[in-house]
């Protein structure tokens, strides 16, 4: 007779991994979250003073994000001669149609105002010209690359997050890994348990196999007509851990209005939800999300349009979610990403082609912020990529690798990028002796 094992979190590892699996959600109320999870999770001391683990927000900005558009280099610059209808003067004279002036000869699109005081306070930090050494447009393989953290090389089975938190070690909680995402995205495939989770409220479970019809129903009408040996062998400890999450009741009942102002869109209800794991502390230490809308290839417009429509959503929804954070901010750092960029000259249907470098940012209380990192290599014809882009001058896994080394303590690069012999961007403040 097979002996039960002690931890009924054990026994669900093993149909949690990605290609098995996952948890969705059905609805969620106007509450922000179930208090159960605290009681759910077997989290380990962490390694932060408070005793909580550190934790890595990521967003992926899918669609190839403008980054000459976000952060326009501005001053003497041939943004403006090649896009006469995009490009965006910081001039006072603009006004609320210009770009932000950050003072460090970088502009801020004006959809991303809301970025601004982390800016100010030094804990918002850009990293520009940044992208993969790969030359590829094919949004598919650029996300691959980088999610896979192996540009050029397909058929790379595990994500770099879950290697991410492979090295960490960490065991225990279920949550320490975790996309609000309806599928796991390629980040987190991987032997490391991982949850894809749209909500955290009515939890079901979503098994591969299962027919169009069998969607609406419940975890005990699934598993009770399932043929997958996967859930038969996954035992009663795993069936009782899951009704639990399913059952317990209890929600957090504080007004959205006091935890921070978020959109009602995807990305702002799944940082709401972030933040609110993060403070029930149920040992969650990678999170993942996604934000869209980045495709501009037609009608971009300027200070509004379709690219403004997605940054002001991005940079609204980040900003409540570092407001919500509170105290909490000393363990969570925010790290944006994007397959790549866009072309420097506009096209003919007001948008912009896929391109090749673009931006993204980097937040923490930590982070050497106030300032655009990387090297810049300017928009003269001769320093563009293949005359026409924006080039890569830091490999985002430079910064990939400064955020895992910094905030979360991983230093085996080669384990995290494997094939990769580059350097760490340096992102953070000297740490204090």
């Amino acid at each position: 007779m097979t002996q039960k094992p002690t931890n009924p979190w054990t026994t669900r590892r093993a149909f949690l991994k990605a290609g098995g699996v996952s948890l969705v959600t059905l609805g969620l109320g106007s509450a922000g979250g179930p208090e159960f999870l605290r009681r759910a999770a077997w989290a380990s001391p962490g390694p932060t003073g408070s005793g909580r683990r550190r934790v890595l927000v990521t967003i992926f900005q899918r669609g190839a994000m403008d980054g000459l558009m976000a952060v326009p280099p501005i001053g003497k610059s041939l943004l403006g001669d090649l896009r006469p209808r995009l490009a965006m003067s910081a001039a006072r004279a603009a006004g609320d149609q210009g770009a932000l002036d950050l003072g460090v000869g970088f502009g801020l699109h004006p959809a991303l105002e809301a970025l601004l005081p982390a800016w100010r306070d030094g804990q918002l930090g850009i990293v520009h010209a940044v992208g993969s050494p790969d030359p590829t447009r094919s949004h598919f393989d650029a996300q691959d690359y980088m999610e896979t953290g192996t540009p050029g090389r397909k058929g790379t089975p595990s994500g770099w997050l879950n290697r991410a938190v492979g090295e960490l070690g960490h065991e225990g909680s279920p949550f320490r890994a975790l996309s609000m995402t309806s599928a796991l995205p390629r980040s987190l495939y991987g032997p490391e348990p991982a949850l894809a989770v749209s909500r955290l409220e009515d939890l079901r479970l979503q098994s591969p196999g299962a027919a169009a019809g069998a969607s609406g129903k419940g975890f005990e009408a699934l598993y009770e007509e399932t043929s997958l040996e996967l859930l038969h062998d996954a035992g009663v400890e795993t069936f009782e851990a899951l009704e639990m999450l399913s059952k317990v009741g209890g929600a957090d009942r504080e007004p959205a209005s006091s935890r921070g102002r978020y959109p009602r869109s995807p990305l702002g209800q799944s940082l709401r939800q972030i933040a609110h794991l993060i403070r029930s502390d149920v040992g969650l230490e990678v999170a993942f999300a996604e934000s869209g809308g980045w495709d501009t290839h037609v009608r971009q417009g300027t200070a509004n349009g379709s690219f403004a429509n997605s940054a002001r959503d991005l940079g609204g929804s980040i900003a409540a979610f570092w407001e919500d954070l509170g105290s909490l901010r000393d363990e969570v750092v925010v790290l944006t990403m994007t397959e790549f960029g866009r072309t420097v000259a506009e096209n003919g249907s007001g948008g912009t082609d896929h391109g090749h470098g673009s931006c993204l940012l980097v937040l923490g209380n930590r982070v050497d912020g106030a300032k655009v990192h990387g090297q810049f290599p300017g928009l003269d014809r001769e320093a563009l990529y293949e005359g026409r882009d924006l080039a890569v001058t830091t490999d985002f896994r430079s910064v990939f690798s400064e955020v895992a080394g910094r905030h979360l303590g991983i230093d085996d690069t080669a384990s995290l990028f494997p094939g990769w012999s580059g350097r760490s961007i340096s992102l953070f403040k000297p740490a204090k002796s």
